[in-house]
């Protein structure tokens, strides 16, 4: 984040430029779910003769596009006194599209970047706070703590019952001032700090260069248990001279407390926390934004390039690029925030699942008057031939997570190839990343493994989470949220009665 010009301060524009030209100058409560009970460990259902060898996956595979599309003008914005709007991460839940950003209101005290929230019915806009009316700020800097003046660049998740806000804070205007911070929330709206106040991550300190910025501007996917953490930190080693760099850390712990892996040139391996060499980047760039792309079965990083907001595809370990970049043109002036899913993954094509998959983005297009960026748009377009549904592995990933009416008119829930039923809708959408209107034909034949029906007690073991016993086998639940939706209770069990289960697959993802 940078300091005042002319007696307003200027926020983070786009990094890439300014570090390009010069200096870049930093600036910009104990209480989350837990750890998602997966069984005895994170691996789903146990035993089983190995898989046979797969073939090598094909590297830099064309991608067809079609449907460029953007918005006929600004779609967001906060209200009068809000001088830039960007840096924002979107999300599609309940049939309307969530948005929050980095802006300044006056009347959000203490005078810095504040998070601003709106909705609207399509990612075209208009954007307005709950209810209609202006965006609200909905996070702001916290005197005295890390980000005691600045709370900038989020992104957001929904696992279970609980919102997750990872964000830039900053306590001023100062060298390697900015560190990443992480709030919960029951809805989205209403927000409290996690770990303490304190941050989850900061500059790892492994080389100081010209851009003294930090550690910040953090995209979070939740997949098959894990949090992946991508972040820009201008002091990592495998940063490039100017800063440009995005790594890649993961752990089961959304706060990042234990069991952190760091991405290296091996691959992820187990590393003592958060401040760990940063050893590779996974693109040259700053204020990025990822997203996994089941369809494709690979993540997706958005990123600014010269002619647009560059898509650059990884495979599941970061160890292989299985398709060439695809460019969503259009102006811009600052990193986008891809429309996702609430787990962080993309959005199911309704009318063609297996081979078409829609990128949308919204991003800052202009320099406003406090010489920051603003303008925020969305633009777009579809890749077509995904081959989603071209291996039964294949349609596994593609509909990992989602929920969709049954033939019975109960939800079907699709967790790793398995179909459960669920009795009650809202639970299905508890549990689900992303819950469609109508049944889709490609899983049409897949068999039901088990219901989860009205009623159904959670249990509980210390060390161990939180769980529902659907015939012999444990399935892992993030957190109770289930319990009041499903007219259940929690019941407290023994850690051994807990292991004496098989373990089934985490209904969370």
């Amino acid at each position: 984040m940078h300091p005042f010009r002319g007696g307003v301060r200027r926020p983070a524009r786009a990094l890439f430029a300014l570090a390009l030209s010069g200096v870049v100058v930093a600036g910009c409560s104990d209480s989350y779910a837990q750890t998602q009970a997966d069984g005895p460990g994170h691996g789903g259902i146990a035993g089983g003769k190995p898989a046979p060898a797969k073939p090598p996956r094909p590297a830099n595979v064309p991608l067809e596009t079609a449907k460029a599309r953007q918005s006929n003008g600004v779609v967001a914005a906060g209200a009068a006194d809000a001088v830039y709007n960007y840096g924002p991460t979107a999300m599609v839940e309940n049939g309307k599209t969530r948005l929050w950003w980095c802006s300044q209101y006056g009347s959000a005290a203490p005078p810095g970047d504040d998070i601003l929230y709106a909705e609207a019915p399509s990612a075209d806009g208009p954007f307005t706070g709950p209810g209609g009316g202006a965006p609200i700020a909905v996070l702001s800097g916290s005197p005295g703590a890390f980000d005691g003046v600045h709370t900038c660049d989020p992104s957001v998740l929904r696992v279970g019952g609980t919102y997750y806000l990872y964000y830039t804070g900053a306590a001023g205007d100062h060298a390697l001032g900015n560190a990443i911070g992480l709030a919960t929330s029951p809805d989205g709206i209403h927000w409290t700090r996690a770990a303490g106040g304190r941050p989850i991550l900061g500059p790892s300190h492994d080389v100081h260069r010209d851009n003294v910025y930090g550690a910040g501007q953090p995209s979070v996917v939740f997949l098959d248990g894990w949090y992946y953490l991508m972040f820009t930190d201008t002091t990592g080693r495998a940063a490039g001279w100017n800063g440009a760099g995005q790594f890649v850390i993961r752990s089961h712990d959304p706060a990042f407390r234990s069991g952190v892996e760091a991405l290296g040139d091996q691959g992820f391996a187990p590393v003592a926390g958060t401040a760990a060499p940063r050893e590779r980047s996974v693109v040259d760039g700053f204020s990025a934004d990822l997203e996994w792309v089941g369809a494709l079965d690979a993540f997706v990083i958005a990123h600014e390039t010269a002619d647009g907001t560059s898509l650059t595809f990884w495979d599941k370990d970061f160890t292989l690029q299985p398709y060439t970049p695809v460019v969503i043109p259009g102006a811009w002036k600052e990193g986008p925030g891809l429309i996702r899913r609430p787990d962080g993954h993309a959005p199911t094509s309704v009318t063609d699942p297996c081979d078409t998959v829609s990128f949308d983005v919204v991003r800052a297009t202009a320099i406003g008057s406090a010489s920051a960026p603003t303008g925020l748009k969305h633009f777009g377009l579809d890749v077509q031939g995904a081959g989603g549904c071209s291996s039964p592995d294949r349609v596994t990933t593609t509909f990992d997570g989602v929920a969709m009416p049954s033939p019975d008119r109960r939800m079907d829930l699709f967790r790793r190839g398995v179909r459960i039923r669920v009795d009650r809708r809202s639970v299905a959408a508890a549990l689900a990343g992303e819950v469609v209107d109508r049944p889709l034909a490609p899983v049409a034949g897949l068999p039901v493994k088990t219901t989860l029906k009205s009623g159904t007690n959670v249990v509980h073991s210390d060390g161990h989470g939180y769980g529902v016993v659907l015939g012999n086998e444990l399935y892992g639940l993030p957190d109770t949220t289930i319990v009041d939706l499903n007219g259940a209770e929690v019941t407290e069990i023994d850690p051994r009665q807990w292991d004496a289960y098989a373990p089934g697959l985490p209904l969370g993802g």
